[in-house]
Parts: structure tokens; C-alpha cells; sequence
């Protein structure tokens, strides 16, 4: 039946609405034959996958952090890692990057820092950074047996209040380092005393609270099927706070190594 629609009209014999033309018997009989084409399944995550980069990227800031301490670098060279490693940090995270070289450059710049602070303690305390790395491996283990055991649940009120706590702590932190341009030992929660100690211990706990809230990343990633790349995410994560952990357990120990 011939269409009155002229736009139908125009299109020549043989050929399809669209411009296409009709397809022989063989070519459809050919496209039946071929199998259908389905894109590659993307490999997901696993907890080796996790494992794995977690060891490269904490044993990439760890191998910086000796060079920095064996080359006996100066407080120029740990302020610049800071900077470079909180620059790199602040994109990875607000990106949610998997890029495996701003995490391993995160590593590298962190780990100078790391390296030099830990060799200044080093000379005031001898012994200081054993303690310190001891410490922390304990923390490490004692948040996997909690999360494992379900001791302490991560809930959504929980991950808030955890996260609330850490914006106060770098909040207080903040106001200190502006205060002491003003005041000596700023509001006091450096300043080796009672003050000092207690700040100290809370910010330990918040790092560990961290570390609760890394295991369910990794475990909901896993569970869920997230892409193997954002394995990267996870092990940058609980670099950063093992990080935050180490350095805070450092000082915490400064202050009960005397004056000898």
C-alpha cells in the first residue's frame, strides 16, 4: 500500500525508513550466524586486590621516608613533602582518583616528611620511632580484631560522628598553629602538658575510628562489586591513616621520654 506521507515517499525502493537498505536473505542469515558482541567484563575488586596496593604504596612511602632519614634531609625538605603530599591528598579525595601515580606521588611526598620528623624525634629520644611503628602496628591490629569480631558496628551514625571529630580535631589544630604566632604554645594542645596529652590520645582514637570506617570501604567495595582500580582508593586510605596514627603516636610518646 502506498503511503500518501510524503516524507515516507522520498525514500527510494529497497530501502528502509532511515536510508538504510533492505538487507538480502544471505546477509540476514550472516548477521544470525555471527555471535552478538558483548563488551569484556570489567574485573572487580577483591580484598588481595587491596592487600596488594596497600603494601606497594605504604611500602613506596616507607622506602622515601628511610631515604629521607638516611640523607639526614632538613625541615625544608619535610615542609615541601607536606605541602606536595596535602595538595595530592585533597585532589585524590574530592576526585575519588584511582591513578595509581598521584597516590604512589602522595606516598613518595608523605613519606620524606615522615622520614625527617621521625629522624628529628629519633635524635631527642633514641628509640622513640621503634615505639612509635610498635604502637601503631598494635592500633592497626586492634581496629582489624574490633571490625572483624563486629565488635563496634559502622553505621551511618557512627561514620558521622567519626568524621565530625576529625574535622574538630584538625579544626583545633588549625587554631593552635594561628594562635601561636600570638600566644606561646598557641591554646596548649602541643605543648607537652596535661592538655597536650589529652588531645593527643583523642586524635589516636579518632585515627583508629578511621581505620573502622577503611575496613567497611573495603568490605562494601568488595561486596558490592566495585572495579579492581579503586583498589588504589582503598589502600591510599588507610595509608593516610596509618599515617595520621603513626605521627600522632610519635608525639604522644615525646612527651613521657623525660628530659634525660
Amino acid at each position: 500500500m502506498e503511503s500518501k506521507n510524503p516524507v515516507f515517499n522520498r525514500i527510494p525502493q529497497g530501502q528502509q525508513p532511515g536510508g538504510y537498505p533492505t538487507p538480502t536473505p544471505e546477509q540476514l542469515q550472516g548477521m544470525y550466524d555471527s555471535p552478538s558482541y558483548a563488551p569484556p567484563a570489567q574485573r572487580t575488586m577483591t580484598i588481595d586486590d587491596v592487600v596488594v596496593r596497600g603494601f606497594i604504596t605504604l611500602g613506596t612511602l616507607v622506602a622515601s621516608a628511610a631515604v629521607a632519614w638516611i640523607l639526614n634531609l632538613g625541615m625544608g625538605a619535610a615542609l615541601a613533602g607536606v605541602i606536595v603530599g596535602l595538595i595530592l591528598a585533597l585532589v585524590i579525595t574530592f576526585k575519588q582518583s584511582t591513578n595509581p601515580a598521584l597516590i604512589l606521588g602522595y606516598s613518595v611526598s608523605y613519606g620524606v616528611a615522615v622520614g625527617v620528623i621521625s629522624h628529628l624525634y629519633n635524635n631527642f629520644y633514641n628509640g622513640i620511632v621503634f615505639q612509635a611503628v610498635v604502637g601503631t602496628a598494635l592500633a592497626f591490629a586492634a581496629m582489624l580484631t574490633v571490625y572483624s569480631l563486629r565488635i563496634i558496628r559502622v553505621t551511618p551514625k557512627f561514620t558521622k560522628f567519626v568524621v565530625a571529630a576529625g574535622l574538630a580535631l584538625m579544626g583545633l589544630m588549625l587554631v593552635n598553629l594561628v594562635s601561636g604566632f600570638f600566644i606561646e604554645d598557641g591554646i596548649g594542645i602541643r605543648s607537652g602538658g596535661p592538655l597536650a596529652i589529652v588531645f593527643s590520645i583523642a586524635a589516636i582514637l579518632v585515627g583508629c575510628f578511621f581505620l573502622l570506617l577503611d575496613f567497611d570501604q573495603v568490605e562494601q567495595g568488595v561486596k558490592y562489586g566495585a572495579p579492581a582500580k579503586y583498589s588504589w582508593l582503598m589502600a591510599f586510605g588507610l595509608t593516610m591513616t596509618l599515617v595520621w596514627i603513626y605521627l600522632e603516636v610519635l608525639r604522644l610518646l615525646s612527651y613521657f621520654s623525660g628530659d634525660d
